[in-house]
């Protein structure tokens, strides 16, 4: 019987590519996203490549919508075997400047719909005494960086929650948790990010325009003079989503580039994949 995986997130980048690139190695592939309109072009695939996919709507902003997802397949199949938290959105602006609004969805985004989709699945994970859940986070959620604080804030609170997730349900309920942490991926993502940080046309305005330049040319000139590739596409990241799925132990955390694992290096060094520090709470609190 093949794995099932419900991936969120799927109209574009990481999601779509990581629902086309499961079901092509055999898993049956739950792909859900908040609007279905937005499933044209996964259809056209699914349908050109008969690809073991369905269509599901789930918005991770709505925990009413995240339940409907996970009962309609648990009543289809009875059991999930991987989640993948991958729907996100990029936000670049600064803390005084987002709206209370902005902050908000932000934080729903990226890190209560982790944690509501997380919740959902639990059950079913720790009944059937396996399951996987891969959380797309980002080099964000280790790093903190300049007028993405707001967006930092949810990735980090995402790799605090499966931390001292995987502490407890890792060994006795045989629940993997894996953070995937990508740095810049070129995808609709960055365009979205882009968008939400625009004021009235114009990106970080009066005394934090200077800053906000100096910032963004300093992202050009990485992108254009590392001697490691800075931004990857989305199938990379996909890639390695797929590889931490098909691993039978894998790490709780792990970059998916060098230079992504070279920017994180201070956090990361002593302990690069992260098993050591759950394994050091377990001896410590268990």
């Amino acid at each position: 019987m093949k794995k099932n995986v419900l991936i969120t997130g799927t109209s574009t980048g990481v999601g779509l590519e990581s629902a086309m690139l499961f079901a092509k190695n055999n898993y049956k592939v739950y792909a859900t996203m908040r609007n279905l309109k937005k499933s044209e072009k996964l259809k056209q695939k699914i349908q050109e490549e008969n690809l073991d996919i369905n269509l599901l709507p789930l918005d991770v902003t709505k925990i009413d919508s995240i339940q409907s997802a996970v009962k309609t397949i648990i009543e289809r199949d009875g059991k999930i075997d991987v989640l993948v938290n991958n729907a996100g959105a990029g936000f670049a602006k600064t803390t005084e400047q987002a709206t209370e609004a902005e902050i908000k969805w932000v934080t729903d985004v990226n890190y209560l719909g982790v944690v509501f989709c997380t919740q959902a699945v639990l059950p079913y994970m720790r009944k059937q005494k396996s399951g996987q859940i891969i959380s797309v986070t980002s080099v964000g959620g280790l790093v903190g960086q300049p007028f993405n604080e707001l967006y930092c804030g949810a990735k980090f609170a995402v790799e605090g929650f499966m931390e001292g997730l995987a502490t407890y349900v890792s060994e006795p309920f045989n629940i993997k948790i894996t953070c995937v942490e990508p740095g810049g991926i070129t995808t609709e993502f960055m365009t979205s990010a882009i968008e939400k940080t625009a004021v009235d046309g114009q990106f970080a305005t009066g005394e934090y325009a200077p800053i906000f330049e100096k910032y963004m040319a300093g992202n050009q000139k990485r992108a254009n003079e590392s001697e490691v590739q800075v931004y990857q596409t989305a199938i990379e990241v996909a890639n390695v989503a797929l590889n931490i799925a098909q691993n039978e132990n894998p790490p709780l955390r792990i970059r998916t580039s060098q230079w992504a694992e070279d920017f994180c290096q201070l956090k990361t060094k002593a302990d690069p994949d992260g098993l050591k520090l759950v394994k050091q709470i377990q001896d410590s609190f268990l």
